[in-house]
């Protein structure tokens, strides 16, 4: 093999060849592939499509031909790609769910909503739709212009000519390189008054277009929420707007609720949300769902979710809203080709575009025509000379040799064209009778007319602007239909389930595996001190309540962790169960990290400035924050105060700034001090020393005191009581504090602490998942140090107290059934319980530390 010459070598540089190779490449995918045109809405594979099938014949009112055939035209002539992509791109074409208004007109098994895929190109058969048949209309009269396909042995169409505005009618969905396109659909009605009010006023705002077009169109239906997503993408292009199902939710006789969803959100896989919403349900991650059925047919769209009787319909939906597609968001980009070059546009943009498309079809046509009717009335201009010198011109066409002598001598003799001429020559006798010189005669006159007509056109923008929206109007006429997609107006951004959900008050119990419910207040009535209490939850073996607290549907729940960071929830997204429900994993509503549990949970009703947030850690750390820093929290959580090593948050307060605080630790040890003691710091500090504890001690509770107010402490086996506020004195924060009770093996720990008026209820839950409800004014009242009374039976040996709470106040309506648990209770109910000395019912302060508490 011979050499190769250095001169047929040359050196270039790798990157910047790179460079232009990959620009190269990218343009190409960019104006060949993946970008629509703005005039006519299509890609190039779409408009190949439709060109193929025009040029084959398969019109609206054609027999269907296969697909095969027709995906073998534009892959043999137009589109050098695989034939699959072709097919696929035809399918989607004749899809209803994905077109809004289909190009292609399907005949057999062309998928489904569920996913399905379409049968084999082999079976079946296509052709042109009604409506796209108005994408080619004119294309032969000169309207567009046409390019050399891939090998130069074919021309196919630049553009179409596009009767009406395809690129928001049927929107489009492509990826390029760098780039990306996703136009949704809208209604053929609105994008055309739309371009007719452009072409009226060309001034127009596009808050003022939103009136005639108020948004996207989606073939499934469904429902956009709210406005300012549209709003965006119409004034710069991109945007992002929310769609949800259109459900029903129906009652049935037995009572029981049932919730229809009627349409899905556009591009969601039926199939595959009804197989997550079977996998939620399965997984106990949505609760209340009995049965999930697919009634869909021919007919239209039917997914029935049957819901519990005791289950709340609307906040089940609200879940399903959550972690399903019954609500998906929708990102608006809308990038097309401007003169070959991809740009970003706004609504207004879109249709002045397509106006100018149109104008300039409009335009072409007319020059087509005119140039039509003129040459033919060129033709009649000389046939009437003939017919009126037809002696003549019979005499010299007899006398002539042949057919060039006879044109000839009648260009001459006449001072006609040679065209004319030829058309003399070619009349045929029939034409020399009366009848047909007339109908030449008025041909021609008709055609002066129109001649005239055609220049007027031309030669006036305005002219030209009313035959589109005439055209347009008849567009709209034929094809228009109604509105599928619902807009929830009024400028809201999400659908409130204050408006499905009355407000009333509720229990939110949270277990130590952390599983959360509501339950109403009314679930439990009062029972008389020291009853057996009725079964409140079911837990595992190693789970228990944890946390138990009284709010509204409607307030909205801060939950602060063990790590000290804060999440929040409104009370009605807490999902309602039965009494004895387990729950909701919390990990399912809250986004909270491995290894974090929550803590506290405080309702808030209002965020207000002049409220504080204080708080308290295990070990004994305290710091109040202003309320208001709590009022925006992100969907994973804030951090609350930075704890130091080996520290959790054991409880949070609100507070006005203006009151005491009282600190309560395990070992039966209480401090007072004003909260004006811990100065307001901001949300990430870590605050200050609140009490000393002990090595073995560490806080259990701490309150708020307000004014007439007893502190009530429950114990690990089920003792209380409740003793004067004005038996503890006030001290300056990071004392010892003094002692509130005296610990023994029969009472056990303090377990909680709470600041009572008497007025309330408080609700007493077991490890075993037992719940009894006591009026707090049927607790004694003791001195400080003493054992208390028995609140509580506890059943096993293993069995203690978890949870303590302060409820609202409830009239006791049975007392018939505690009655007879009291039976034995009496004999604990003294301040000194047996076996306990005289001496140790006095105030243990032989500790100076207790009573000089000093500042840390």
């Amino acid at each position: 093999m011979a050499e190769t010459p250095e001169s047929h070598v040359k050196e270039i540089n790798i990157s910047q060849e790179m460079k232009s190779s990959f620009l190269d490449y990218a343009m190409s995918v960019i104006v060949s592939r993946a970008l629509p045109d703005v005039r006519d809405g299509l890609k190039p594979v779409h408009r190949r499509i439709l060109y193929a099938m025009h040029d084959l014949g398969i019109h609206a009112d054609k027999p269907y031909k296969k697909s095969a055939r027709i995906v073998g035209d534009v892959i043999g002539k137009y589109h050098p790609h695989g034939d699959s992509a072709v097919y696929e791109t035809m399918v989607r074409m004749a899809q209803n769910f994905n077109y809004r208004y289909m190009l292609v007109d399907g005949h057999g098994n062309f998928g489904s909503v569920d996913g399905d895929s379409a049968a084999a190109m082999r079976y079946t058969e296509s052709r042109m739709s009604k409506i796209s048949m108005e994408m080619l209309r004119d294309i032969n009269k000169d309207t567009i212009d046409y390019q050399d396909n891939y090998d130069g042995e074919e021309r196919e169409p630049v553009v179409l000519p596009a009767r009406f505005p395809n690129l928001l009618v049927n929107g489009t969905t492509g990826i390029a390189v760098g780039m990306a396109t996703n136009i949704p659909p809208h209604q053929l009605g609105e994008v055309i008054d739309g371009v007719l009010a452009v072409s009226h006023d060309p001034d127009i705002t596009i808050q003022e277009l939103m009136d005639i077009i108020p948004g996207p169109d989606f073939p499934t239906g469904g429902i956009i929420i709210g406005r300012s997503g549209i709003r965006k993408a119409y004034e710069t292009g991109r945007g992002s707007i929310t769609i949800r199902a259109k459900v029903e939710i129906e009652q049935k006789a037995n009572g029981k609720e049932v919730i229809i969803v009627n349409e899905i959100p556009y591009q969601v896989n039926k199939a595959k949300l009804i197989e997550k919403i079977a996998e939620l349900a399965r997984d106990k991650k949505i609760e209340g769902i009995t049965d999930l059925r697919d009634e869909s047919d021919r007919r239209g769209m039917r997914i029935v979710i049957e819901v519990r009787k005791d289950a709340n319909s609307s906040v089940l939906l609200n879940n399903l809203y959550k972690q399903t597609a019954l609500q998906t968001s929708f990102g608006i980009n809308t990038l097309a080709l401007v003169d070959g070059h991809p740009r970003v546009l706004n609504l207004k943009q879109c249709l002045v575009y397509y106006l100018d498309h149109q104008r300039v079809i409009i335009r072409r046509r007319t020059e087509f025509e005119l140039r039509k009717a003129e040459a033919r009335a060129h033709i009649l201009e000389g046939l009437r000379i003939a017919l009126d010198h037809l002696d003549e011109v019979i005499n010299l066409i007899r006398n002539s040799q042949t057919a060039d002598i006879a044109r000839e001598g009648l260009m001459t003799t006449f001072n006609l064209s040679e065209k004319q001429a030829q058309a003399i020559l070619d009349m045929r006798l029939q034409r020399l009778t009366g009848l047909e010189r007339e109908k030449i005669e008025d041909e021609y006159q008709s055609l002066v007319k129109l001649i005239s007509e055609l220049k007027a056109i031309l030669a006036d923008d305005e002219k030209i602007l009313e035959i589109i929206r005439e055209e347009l109007l008849e567009i709209k006429e034929r094809f228009n239909d109604k509105r599928r997609t619902e807009i929830v107006t009024g400028g809201i951004e999400n659908i409130e389930d204050e408006d499905l959900i009355p407000r009333e008050n509720i229990v939110i119990t949270l277990t130590h595996n952390g599983y959360i419910k509501r339950l109403p207040v009314s679930t439990y009535r009062s029972q008389r001190r020291g009853g057996r209490g009725i079964q409140g939850m079911g837990t595992n073996e190693d789970d228990f309540v944890e946390h138990l607290i009284t709010t509204s549907t409607h307030d909205t729940i801060l939950f602060f962790t063990n790590k000290g960071k804060v999440y929040r929830s409104k009370g009605y997204e807490i999902p309602e169960y039965g009494r004895t429900a387990k729950g909701l994993p919390i990990i399912n509503l809250l986004e909270v990290d491995k290894g974090e549990w929550v803590n506290a949970i405080i309702p808030v009703e209002e965020f207000v400035d002049d409220w504080f947030l204080f708080f308290t850690t295990k070990h004994g750390v305290s710091k109040r924050s202003p309320l208001s820093s709590f009022a925006h929290i992100r969907n994973n959580g804030l951090i609350a105060l930075n704890l130091r090593e080996d520290d959790e948050l054991i409880s949070v307060r609100l507070t006005d700034g203006s009151k005491e605080i009282i600190i309560g630790t395990k070992n039966g040890m209480l401090i007072r001090f004003p909260e004006t003691d811990v100065r307001s710091m901001g949300r990430t500090a870590t605050g200050v020393k609140g009490i000393t504890l002990d090595n073995t001690d560490e806080v259990v509770g701490m309150e708020v005191l307000e004014d007439h107010t007893d502190i009530l402490i429950v114990t690990r086996n089920g003792y209380g009581k409740r003793t004067p506020a004005s038996e503890y004195r006030i001290q300056g924060r990071g004392g010892k504090g003094i002692k509130t009770c005296h610990i023994t093996d029969k009472n056990g720990d303090l377990v909680a602490m709470k600041a009572v008026t008497g007025e309330e209820d408080l609700m007493l839950i077991t490890t075993g998942g037992v719940l009894i409800r006591i009026a707090v004014d049927g607790i004694s009242s003791m001195g400080r140090n003493t054992i208390g009374v028995k609140l509580i039976t506890i059943k096993e040996n293993d069995e203690f107290v978890a949870t303590v709470a302060k409820v609202e106040k409830e009239e006791d309506e049975d007392e018939d059934e505690s009655s007879e648990n009291e039976e034995g209770s009496n004999e604990e109910t003294t301040e000194v319980s047996e076996g306990q000395s005289k001496e140790e019912t006095t105030e243990v302060n032989e500790n100076p530390n207790s009573i000089d508490d000093k500042e840390e």
